[in-house]
Order: structure tokens, then C-alpha cells, then sequence
């Protein structure tokens, strides 16, 4: 059975935009991460991961996002969300991801913001 979730990509400029739909959580993950692994070897560095269309985020999730984070850190690239659900910034403020991830309301905003 597939897991519950699509992810696709586009390119604007020199950013490549993750979009995710469905549920983030222990299910999923795999998909995420080794979709994000296959970006980075393509030779991708510059992230916007808009989150508009995730019903769903579990600590599982959370972490898989922190990793996708770290490795592209790691190649000196840059990864900034899109999360407009009150629930999901909710989640990052009482986790304290706020303070790790830069998070937008927009893919538009994320792009235009340094």
C-alpha cells in the first residue's frame, strides 16, 4: 500500500519547491527524506517545502523535516517552509521549531524574503 501523501517539485529561479500533500508521520517519512536525498544529488540546494496541503504532522515528520534541514545546511543551501494551518504553526512554536526553520505563508514570500 502507497503511503497517503504526494510530492511534487517545480522550479522558480534558482529555488526548487517541495510541494507536500497529505500526512508528515512515521508512514511517510521514508518518502520524504529519500525524495529530498535525490534533490540534493541533482544538485539542488535552494528550498521552499510548502506544507499548505499536509492535514497531518507527527514528531516522525517533525524530525524528517529537521534532517532535510541539516543535509542541505550541510551543502551550503538554504530550506525555508510554507505552513498557513494555525494547528501546524502551533506544533513549530511549542516544539521551538519556530526558531530553527523560517517559516512563510506563502511560497511567493519565502522566495522574496532573505
Amino acid at each position: 500500500m502507497e503511503p497517503p501523501i504526494e510530492i511534487n517539485h517545480s522550479g522558480v529561479e534558482d529555488w526548487t519547491i517541495v510541494e507536500i500533500r497529505g500526512e508528515v508521520d512515521v508512514y511517510t517519512v521514508p518518502t520524504i527524506k529519500q525524495y529530498m536525498i535525490e534533490r540534493l544529488a541533482d544538485g539542488h540546494r535552494r528550498f521552499v517545502v510548502d506544507l499548505r496541503g499536509v492535514a497531518f504532522i507527527d514528531s516522525m515528520g517533525l524530525g524528517v523535516l529537521v534532517g532535510a534541514l541539516k543535509r542541505v545546511q550541510s551543502v551550503h543551501g538554504e530550506l525555508k517552509l510554507v505552513i498557513t494551518d494555525a494547528n501546524t504553526k502551533q506544533l513549530f512554536a511549542l516544539t521551538g521549531l519556530r526558531h530553527v526553520f523560517p517559516i512563510y505563508d506563502s511560497v511567493y514570500q519565502a522566495r522574496r524574503t532573505s
